[in-house]
Parts: structure tokens; C-alpha cells; sequence
């Protein structure tokens, strides 16, 4: 087992990218805590009964610094210290571009921005102490290459981007590597949006798809395509890596 003995905090933990953290770590004999905010996480932890490692869940706001530093410090009261963060809580409207109204935008920047700020500065003192760990921040290719529906959030994930290449930087000399995963992957939310769709626009989605992603033409499978990625940038072979961005996307970035 990869992960065996290791302790991390993951938040976004009951559903989408954060619950595939959750299991993969779990499965890999990982100790995790995981925060929620408003989703139930009673199936995944049914679900993850059994294997190797366990997972216990905690509601927390990560845009309320209140909440974060106590939960935070209770986590790794629980796991005897934290090896590593994986931050996945985020926010994703979609509206065009010029409907955007100043409310939505600031809604957008403090949970995705001010949620990765104050998650990764409460964690600190865990690493610091441990010599040293992983951070893992969600981003998005959107970030990188801007999107016309989502325009608030394409900015907030730019944001991430740059706060997590600052930290990488500054907080190297305590052994903390910081890294960026953009996964294209399907999740339980993206299969609900799928089901709305008329069938005409299903045969649209999925014509762009065959497009828009090389390798296979769809979005990738959270078990095969992007666990094995995630477990690999929280354990040791990872060590000497940071600052990177890993796009888990079938290629999407680099044909844009």
C-alpha cells in the first residue's frame, strides 16, 4: 500500500474529485479527514468500510477561517499530525461572462480562493512540525485558458494557480512540496448533468467532447485515470517535485 500510515486532510470530501481522494487514499491505507460543507457523505464512508486504511468526516465552511484553524487543529489531534492537505471544496456557477454580477464574483473568490488560502495556512503548523509534507491544490485548466461560461470561476482557479506557485516557493525551506492537479474527470455531478440533458443536446456535448479531448474523446474515470495520479503526488515519489500543475484531462490543455 502507497499511502500506509500516512495522515491527510481532504476538503470537498463527500462528493466529485474530493470523495475519489478520499477512496483512493483510503484504499491505499491512508488515515484521512475529510470536510464537507453541505453534501452528505454517509454512502462514501459505507462505501470505504473495509479497506485498508478510514476516513471520518467533519462539516466545515472552508471560507470561514473560524471554522477551518479549529477543524484544522482537531484533525490532527485525531491523526496524531498530518502528512499532507488535499484541497478540492470549490464553487463552480456557470453564467456568461457579462450577466456576472459583483456578488456572484466575490461569492466565487472567497470560497475557491479565500478557501484555498485559509486551508493551506492552517495546515502549516501541521507540516512544519511533521518536517515537512504535501499540498495539494485543485485547479483548472480554466485558470489557464479562460472560459466564456464561467469566467468568474476560470479567474478564482487563475488565482490558485498563482497562490499555490508562491507558496511552493516560500515554503519549500520547510521540506512542504505544493502542487496543482486539473482533472477532467467523471464524477456523480457530471453524470447528473449529463442526465438533464436532452438527447440533442447529450449528441452536441459529446461531439465537442470527441473534439475537445484527444485521448478518448470523454471525460476520464475517477478510479483508473485520476486516483493513481493523486496518490502518486501525495507520497514519496513526489518528493522532489512542486509548483507543478498536473493536467489529468485526456489532453484537453494541450490542444488549446
Amino acid at each position: 500500500m502507497k499511502l500506509e500510515g500516512k495522515r491527510f486532510v481532504v476538503t470537498g470530501s463527500a462528493t466529485g474529485m474530493g470523495a475519489a481522494t478520499v477512496a483512493a487514499f483510503v484504499r491505499e491505507g491512508a488515515e484521512v479527514v475529510g470536510f464537507y460543507r453541505s453534501r452528505g457523505y454517509e454512502a462514501l464512508a459505507e462505501r470505504l468500510a473495509g479497506e485498508p486504511g478510514s476516513a471520518h468526516f467533519v462539516k466545515v465552511d472552508v471560507s470561514e477561517k473560524e471554522e477551518v484553524f479549529p477543524a484544522m487543529a482537531a484533525a490532527a489531534e485525531r491523526l496524531g499530525g498530518v502528512d499532507g492537505l488535499v484541497h478540492a471544496a470549490a464553487v463552480c456557477p456557470t453564467t456568461a461572462a457579462e450577466d456576472i454580477g459583483i456578488d456572484q464574483l466575490m461569492e466565487v473568490l472567497r470560497v475557491n480562493v479565500g478557501g484555498t488560502m485559509l486551508t493551506n495556512q492552517a495546515v502549516l503548523p501541521f507540516l512544519q512540525a511533521n518536517g515537512g509534507g504535501r499540498i495539494l491544490n485543485f485547479a483548472s485548466s480554466a485558470g489557464a485558458t479562460g472560459s466564456a461560461i464561467k469566467a468568474d470561476y476560470a479567474a478564482s482557479k487563475g488565482a490558485v494557480l498563482a497562490w499555490s506557485r508562491s507558496i511552493a516557493v516560500a515554503w519549500a525551506r520547510h521540506n512542504i512540496t505544493v502542487n496543482m492537479i486539473c482533472p477532467v474527470i467523471s464524477t456523480d455531478m457530471y453524470q447528473a448533468t449529463r442526465d438533464a440533458m436532452t438527447p440533442e443536446q447529450l449528441a452536441g456535448h459529446d461531439a465537442s467532447l470527441a473534439t475537445a479531448i484527444p485521448l478518448g474523446g470523454k471525460f476520464g474515470d475517477p478510479d483508473r485515470d485520476f486516483a493513481p495520479v493523486a496518490v502518486f503526488l501525495a507520497g514519496e515519489g513526489a518528493r522532489f517535485m512542486t509548483g507543478q500543475m498536473f493536467s489529468v484531462d485526456g489532453g484537453v490543455l494541450m490542444v488549446r
